[in-house]
């Protein structure tokens, strides 16, 4: 009999992901910085949160459907930008169908593996997502060719303070996978035979190279190539993050634009300010400056002070439909995951991405019948238990 690739959880899907991706690219995917208090924080901050159930009168319909950034989505869950990976010959391509057969939005990092313009085919509904990089020339087109291929919306991603110690150790990974990086490698990929199958009959292995920093057809640079030019870039301000806007309103007939990376009040005011569409309260799944507390945590005082004014998403440590619902609750207007989608890519391709979208989904019901909600839209903060100390505001004034 054919084994049952269906998982049950999304830990499970992790389980199945370490044990069929190389260490180094299961621990890439990992990720975390310094101790890896944020990234510890991120998840168990969920599980101080609790439930406050009606035990009757509950609601026979329970409609998760929701707009991001003008996007009708069926639940209130994205896939979030990630870089260039080498979990699975599809990569990018297989995330976007995935979310178009489930009716969402897929993101696409700058950093991608998988060009815009295949992206797009796959799954209209794509965030194309920008690093500041480069002079305004080159960040200009590569909005224009986003725009060009059909992308919806931008992502602009600011928060990250290159650091890069990881006291579990860093891995190790290639700039390319010429002769030498193969031998180094091959006795990983021997002993993960159906990751190496996979790219096999795909007939290629993974180029780690990122061809959305480019025009069509130019030689794409290597991730590490493009990651040095990144580390070399000035640092954007509050006016540059306000001419990205403009140009892609200009570009795109206004159409949206979300900063992903805010953890502070002043910072989301300075978003709103400066016109953006959306924020993303994230903390770059823990792989940013270390203790910075967790998205949950800081989410209720940053929605307070702005949720009237800009669209306000979560993007940490969700692993179950729950964790959505608690997200909702304290002010998100949906969230996104990353980690989650990637490790159900890992264990069953595209169906795998399809299957923690479901689980998702499924927990969300599950919670909202328990709520007595009908509707995502009627979550309050009532419905949530917040133990004391549990929240933190930062850059109130």
């Amino acid at each position: 009999m054919p084994k049952n690739t269906w998982f049950e959880t999304v830990l499970e899907a992790q389980r199945r992901a370490r044990k069929r991706l190389p260490p180094s690219v299961y621990s890439a995917l990992l990720a975390g910085s310094e101790k890896g208090v944020s990234y510890d924080d991120n998840t168990a901050a969920f599980a101080e949160l609790g439930f406050a159930p009606h035990l009757s009168g509950l609601s026979e319909k329970r409609d998760q459907a929701t707009t991001v950034m003008g996007e009708e989505i069926s639940l209130p869950v994205i896939c979030s930008p990630t870089g260039v990976q080498a979990v699975h010959p599809d990569g990018e391509v297989a995330i976007a169908r995935a979310c178009a057969a489930r009716g969402t939005v897929t993101g696409l990092s700058s950093f991608a593996s998988k060009p815009v313009e295949q992206v797009v085919e796959a799954n209209p509904q794509t965030f194309f997502q920008i690093y500041w990089l480069g002079d305004r020339d080159r960040i200009l087109q590569r909005i224009e060719r986003a725009h060009a291929a059909g992308a919806r919306g931008l992502i602009v991603t600011t928060d990250w303070s290159f650091s890069m110690g990881r006291d579990w150790g860093s891995p190790a990974i290639p700039e390319k996978l010429d002769l030498k990086a193969m031998l180094q490698f091959a006795p990983e990929g021997i002993r993960r035979p159906r990751w190496l199958a996979q790219f096999a009959k795909a007939g290629y292995l993974p180029d780690l190279t990122a061809p959305n920093l480019v025009s069509p057809g130019e030689q794409a640079p290597t991730f590490f190539g493009a990651y040095y030019e990144w580390m070399q870039t000035p640092l954007p301000t509050w006016e540059d993050l306000a001419w990205l806007r403009e140009q892609w309103a200009r570009i795109s007939g206004g159409g949206p634009v979300m900063l992903k990376g805010v953890c502070r009040v002043d910072d989301a005011k300075r978003a709103v300010d400066a016109g953006m569409t959306a924020i993303s309260v994230s903390n770059h799944g823990g792989n940013n400056l270390d203790t910075t507390p967790a998205p949950i945590r800081v989410l209720p005082s940053i929605a307070d002070a702005v949720g009237d004014q800009v669209e306000v998403v979560l993007d940490g440590g969700i692993r179950r439909g729950s964790d959505v619902v608690k997200a909702l609750a304290l002010g998100a207007r949906a969230v996104m995951i990353g980690r989650a989608y990637l490790w159900g890519l890992a264990a069953n391709g595209q169906p795998g991405v399809e299957n923690v979208l479901d689980l998702l989904r499924s927990g969300i019901d599950s919670a909202l019948l328990g709520l007595g909600r009908s509707s995502v839209h009627e979550l309050t903060p009532g419905d949530v238990v917040v133990p004391p100390g549990f929240t933190r505001t930062l850059g109130a004034t």
